[in-house]
């Protein structure tokens, strides 16, 4: 406890307790555990998983780690979809959106998909305990057969400008792949390809969700605009988080 707080982790009495309980009786592994979080490494890739929803989701080194901000853009396809309805989550990284949908939507069918393969090989073996799927694409590539049909697409994609990446916390620049980080040069590209797939995947009456930042907002809701979709932001103080909802 004492060196996690000394290597200044803010919340070092419950980052101990998470790493002994993941070690188990085995000192050795505990004292591994230990040097990973104090070499940098995010506490939720040394212990395994990172507390979304409610949900236990797996995580793994070179996987993004899904942040509790994210949250809202999960109430929010829990609360939009019609019942029976088809989610799609672009960008789904470890299938936190997707996980907390399916298990609190058993009547949905749920898609998850990533470009990344290690996420998507990540994600199908957390989704299947809760009867959801996942799949390599680059946004909609792998998903044609669903065009026109899906009822309500989520998106966190990365939305750091490449710039700012410098600038994030250790953990993440030297421990998160910068696929899942770089948003481009004005940090929207892939806002811009999230909100073009789900104009492309979502039926009459179907909604976007799509994660953004407070600096954001104004150019994510005009480019939902310029994709056909009409448009709000959505925010929720306590998570700190900034959300487009567009709809068709």
């Amino acid at each position: 406890m004492e060196r996690l707080r000394a290597a200044g982790c803010v919340f070092a009495d419950e980052e101990a307790r998470l790493i002994a309980e993941a070690a188990g009786a085995d000192a050795g592994t505990r004292e591994a555990l230990l040097r990973r979080r104090l070499a940098g490494e995010p506490l939720e890739v040394v212990v395994g998983w990172a507390e979304f929803a409610g949900l236990r989701i797996p995580v793994a080194p070179g996987v993004f780690v899904p942040r509790r901000r994210t949250e809202l853009l999960a109430r929010l396809a829990i609360a939009r979809t019609p019942r029976a309805g088809t989610v799609v989550d672009l960008c789904c990284g470890s299938g936190a959106i997707a996980a907390a949908v399916a298990h609190a939507r058993p009547d949905v069918t749920v898609i998850a998909a990533d470009i990344d393969p290690r996420a998507v090989a990540l994600a199908s073996g957390t989704l299947a305990a809760y009867g959801a799927t996942a799949v390599v694409s680059d946004m909609d590539g792998a998903l044609g057969a669903l065009h026109g049909r899906v009822d309500l697409v989520a998106s966190c994609p990365p939305y750091v400008p490449s710039a700012r990446i410098a600038l994030m916390p250790r953990e993440a620049r030297e421990h998160e792949p910068r696929i899942a980080l770089d948003g481009g040069l004005d940090g929207a590209d892939l806002q811009r390809e999230s909100l073009a797939a789900a104009a492309r995947l979502l039926g009459t009456g179907g909604v976007a969700v799509v994660e953004t930042s407070e600096d954001l907002a104004s150019l994510t809701l005009q480019m939902a605009e310029a994709a056909g979709l009409v448009a709000v932001v959505e925010r929720d103080a306590d998570l700190g988080a900034t959300a487009v909802v567009a709809s068709r």
